[in-house]
């Protein structure tokens, strides 16, 4: 995930082959004195939990956009009618307590004990309203500016959905999809009121949902979003009697507020405010595999040069990928070869990352009829990323080692929300860019971030970004048919191997033809105050602050 709207509000009243195929279903590691949803605490909180991170939430609808910042607080205050497991990539109960799967036919059984925080009864109409919002146009509260996740999670896959009763569902998909039950465990896909969509609820400045915290003030001047306990939740009761999220965008300031006692977690670390934390007593560095990736894509719908694969695998070639990897990330991250990472099963670890090769770029560029070079703007975000901890430095390289085959690169550094906007509109030439997994399947890579969704135009392998339907998630705007094809199939397969097959093709695909510089596999890694027990690092979805308790 990685998209958003600023706005001011207060309260109204599958991982590799199974086996080691679990990033997951073990552990993906947990601070001692873990507590789980089955603790037998009071239910009362205590006290104030802070969590920092680089960047403001813009909305607070999580149909409005992509952005994992604006999940952090959501994942707190709405709910899915799945869930994944803290630091696991398997699903659990949510708002659903059974579900299952007949070729295209889905049933689940919903929670009949929950609550939205203003009180009234969550049922199956409340889904089926929150689909219809996100994908229905001819619903008459359909939600017109939906981000791109609309058809992604649901859109594409669902033909019909009825409620069967105030706690069934049924289900009729367009065709067998096997990530269907892990798409509902996305943070896009949180439930919302129906009463509250049917009557002119501003979800960008308020929230009503039926997870553990409800929001007290969103305080955009401050840049500090603030939440209290859901008294209605159905759940185990939060630890803490508020929830703040600060941001603070300088890395180092972050985590100098961390050894401070002014935060008790913080994210996005880099490698000075690494060092920084652990020279302190008053906090650790916890780390734990990541599922992301992040890269710079090449925008073949605007730059002309960009649509002959010979100028991308020469870009490819003359950035020292290893160097940012090792020097600029300080060995945080890995160097990455293909688009999905390396804890899925869809990642083929017989791909190599490309080699740093400055002469095979500059014939590569001469054969293309670019040997005496070319320029192109290079759009990237100024706050810290955990999938490129410095995008500067990350920026700065790119620019110093293609100037040695005569590219020249225009750096725009942006806000993140600015410059989600600008990319998601396709003004940028080239951007850097990062993906944090949404719901652990390979499909989440290969077709939300690299298929068009629309029809691949005949002798070319690039569409226009104004094409009606285009995935934006897209930045390269990259249409290549067998790649598409293979993606398609990997979707409608249900064995887990066939599918592994398929996406080592669609992998190998994606290496060649280069519509990314792949850059790296970044760790995740957070700074937690040694006041914190509780926590637990989950590369998707979370983070699950209610499990959290504050000395």
């Amino acid at each position: 995930m990685e998209g958003a709207n600023n706005h001011d509000a207060s309260r109204r009243s599958f991982l590799k082959a199974t086996g080691a195929a679990t990033v997951a279903a073990t552990s993906m590691g947990s601070l001692a004195g873990c507590l789980s949803n089955n603790s037998d605490g009071d239910g009362s909180g205590d006290g104030t939990l802070r969590y920092g991170r680089s960047a403001h939430s813009g909305t607070l609808d999580p149909q409005n956009t992509t952005s994992g910042e604006v999940a952090k607080v959501t994942n707190q205050i709405y709910d899915g009618l799945l869930n994944f497991a803290p630091g696991e990539a398997t699903l659990q109960k949510s708002l659903a307590t059974d579900w299952s799967m007949d070729g295209e036919s889905v049933t689940l059984t919903l929670r009949e004990n929950a609550k939205f925080d203003d009180g009234t009864d969550f049922t199956a109409d409340d889904f089926v309203a929150t689909y219809r919002r996100f994908v229905d146009e001819d619903y008459e509260y359909y939600f017109e500016n939906a981000s791109v996740y609309a058809g992604i999670t649901l859109g594409s896959w669902i033909d019909s959905i009825e409620a069967d009763g105030d706690y069934g569902l049924n289900i009729t998909l367009t065709q067998p999809y096997a990530p269907f039950f892990r798409n509902l465990a996305m943070f896009c896909v949180a439930v919302l009121s129906k009463d509250d969509i049917e009557s002119g609820f501003d979800f960008n400045k308020d929230a009503n949902g039926t997870g553990p915290f409800q929001l007290d003030n969103l305080d955009d001047a401050a840049k500090v979003v603030h939440l209290t306990p859901n008294d209605n939740y159905w759940g185990d009761a939060p630890k803490v009697d508020e929830l703040q999220f600060q941001t603070i965008g300088e890395n180092a300031q972050r985590a100098q507020s961390l050894t401070q006692d002014e935060l008790e977690i913080i994210d996005t670390l880099n490698p000075s405010s690494i060092d920084i934390v652990e020279g302190s007593d008053a906090a650790d560095v916890v780390t734990e595999t990541g599922i992301n990736i992040g890269y710079m894509s090449f925008n073949m719908s605007r730059v002309e040069a960009f649509r002959d694969r010979r100028v991308r695998r020469a870009i490819s070639l003359a950035v020292d990928t290893q160097s940012i990897v090792e020097e600029v990330y300080s060995g945080i991250a890995d160097q990455a070869s293909q688009p999905c990472p390396p804890a899925l099963f869809g990642h083929d670890d017989g791909i190599d990352p490309y080699a740093h090769d400055p002469d095979e770029a500059q014939s590569l560029l001469e054969d293309a009829g670019y040997g005496d070079g070319l320029s192109f703007e290079l759009t990237t975000f100024q706050n810290s990323r955990g999938y490129n901890p410095d995008p500067s430095g990350t920026a700065q390289t790119i620019r110093t080692n293609l100037s040695d085959i005569g590219v020249e690169v225009e750096i725009d550094d942006r806000p993140f929300d600015d410059y989600l906007t600008y990319t998601s509109e396709g003004k940028h030439d080239a951007s850097l860019a990062g993906w944090y997994t949404d719901n652990a399947d390979p499909d989440n890579f290969y077709y939300a971030l690299l298929h068009p969704q629309v029809e691949s135009p005949d002798g070319q392998d690039w569409v226009d970004w104004g094409t009606e339907g285009f995935n934006t998630s897209n930045r390269s705007a990259w249409a290549n048919q067998d790649f598409m094809d293979l993606v398609e199939e990997g979707q409608q397969t249900s064995e887990e191997s066939e599918r592994q097959s398929l996406y080592h093709e669609a992998a190998q695909i994606a290496h060649d033809e280069a519509p990314w510089m792949y850059i790296d596999y970044a760790q995740e890694i957070r700074g937690v105050s040694t006041r914190v027990s509780g926590y637990t690092v989950s590369a998707i979805g979370g983070p699950h602050l209610h499990l959290v308790s504050v000395e």
